[in-house]
């Protein structure tokens, strides 16, 4: 099965007061066919560093027990206590054993590390369908990824797709709540 550009995105939640929206308009970009959700996970993590994980998803049943916890996996982290983090734990090992080695040493991420005590995060595995003819006419032309990354509001005052005023706007709204000034 082909499988279009896949993205790993952790959004924080200082208060999570989760209402649906986030997967109403998750569900709206699978339905334009933009994005396909491979996996989610609500992840709430204690004062003292304690998780709880729960998984968020709009993939049909045939898809969820298709895909099983796919986010697990690829970090590491699984369901039911102690022995379904080891399965996920495991099953990431596995992955690396057969060569599907996810992230370097020097590209590793700890995303359940980067989750504040006494908050949540959202891990959405995203695959980018609208991204499929564009990576196949570069692969035909013989290119390659070489990197990528979201960037900043901030950062397009300088090349002029934002006002400073917008910039500010933007950036207040994507780490409002992170604290970040």
């Amino acid at each position: 099965m082909a499988i279009g550009p896949v993205q790993l995105v952790v959004l924080g939640f200082q208060n999570p007061d989760f209402h649906g929206e986030i997967i109403a308009e998750l569900e709206r970009l699978r339905e334009s066919d933009t994005v396909r959700v491979i996996d989610a996970l609500a992840v709430y993590k204690d004062a003292a560093g304690e998780l709880e994980v729960m998984h968020l998803s709009n993939l049909s049943e045939d898809e969820a027990i298709e895909l099983g916890s796919t986010i697990g996996a690829l970090i590491g982290l699984g369901f039911e206590s102690e022995e379904g983090m080891e399965a996920g734990a495991v099953a990431g090992a596995e992955a690396v054993a057969e060569g599907v080695g996810v992230f370097s040493d020097e590209q590793a991420w700890d995303v359940l590390a980067e989750i504040p005590n006494d908050s949540a995060a959202a891990l959405v595995l995203l695959e980018h369908h609208w991204a499929v003819p564009l990576r196949d006419a570069v692969a035909r032309a013989g290119g390659f990824r070489i990197s990528d990354g979201f960037i900043s509001p901030l950062d397009l005052v300088e090349i002029g797709l934002l006002s400073d005023a917008e910039a500010k706007e933007q950036h207040a709204l994507e780490t409002a709540s992170a604290g970040a000034k």
